[in-house]
């Protein structure tokens, strides 16, 4: 399932119920450039998933030191009235890779319908790794299904967002920089974010949305489900093939950097 390149789709959906939290949120809109690098999150994102779930323990521990080392410098102690945070706390981590789990789950059953329990049984306890190879303890991951969702409730009833963290939704769904086929798929990328988003989540970032807007969310669905299974399998993979690709490119076999 993870291979698929339709689940990028919800790759903004997942980034905006991540800086939802405000301890994630003021620390990505401290230490992130949405407005100028607006692709770096999602190629590290990718490049890490990719990695632990489909590479080496050799290419995993590289992207897995690629991602500690981004998080070092991402901490603040709050002394200016904003949440104190670091990018190391496992409850934070935890967020971030539940989000990544439920926004590849909700895409691949929009496209493919419900996954029969034992195999969604075996997705979720893989998706764990996510936060694993980084500061969650395994006990720290919800250990069913029943239980992730529960968690999942209660987290969404905490998420919060202020004139910061919306802003950096701004830069994220209005991107001003970037090559010019990000800014034309724009459109599309906002009508797929703001549409799987938690009805409650667009209110706190105050997405506009609509009758009309869910009609073209199911039409743009129901196409992309009838044409996305039908491509070949080497398109349907490509990105997860790039992205090892160039992980492997970027370090010598063998060694540690």
């Amino acid at each position: 399932m993870g291979s698929e390149a339709v689940l990028i789709a919800a790759g903004g959906r997942s980034i905006l119920l991540q800086i939802a939290d405000p301890a994630i949120g003021h620390g990505v809109a401290g230490h992130s450039d949405f407005a100028a690098r607006p692709l770096d999150r999602l190629r590290g994102t990718l490049t890490y998933v990719y990695a632990v779930t489909f590479g080496t323990e050799e290419e995993a521990a590289q992207a897995t030191r690629q991602v500690n080392r981004a998080h070092g410098p991402v901490r603040g102690d709050g002394a200016d009235g904003t949440p104190a945070y670091s990018a190391f706390t496992p409850e934070l981590q935890l967020w971030v890779a539940a989000t990544l789990y439920d926004s590849a789950v909700t895409m691949h059953e929009l496209v493919y319908g419900p996954m029969e329990d034992e195999v969604a049984d075996t997705v979720y306890r893989e998706y764990a790794s996510l936060g694993t190879a980084l500061q969650v303890p395994p006990d720290l991951w919800p250990p069913d299904r029943a239980a992730f969702r529960a968690y999942w409730r209660r987290r969404l009833t905490e998420l919060r967002t202020d004139a910061t963290t919306r802003a950096v939704a701004v830069q994220l769904l209005h991107p001003r920089t970037g090559p010019v086929w990000l800014r034309l798929a724009m459109p599309l990328g906002r009508l797929l974010t703001v549409g799987l988003l938690p009805p409650e989540v667009r209110r706190l970032y105050n997405l506009p949305w609509s009758a009309a807007s869910q009609r073209r969310f199911d039409r743009t669905v129901r196409l992309i489900a009838v044409v996305y299974p039908a491509l070949p399998r080497r398109l349907r993979h490509w990105p997860k093939e790039h992205f090892l690709r160039a992980l492997r490119a970027s370090v010598k076999p063998g060694t540690s950097e």
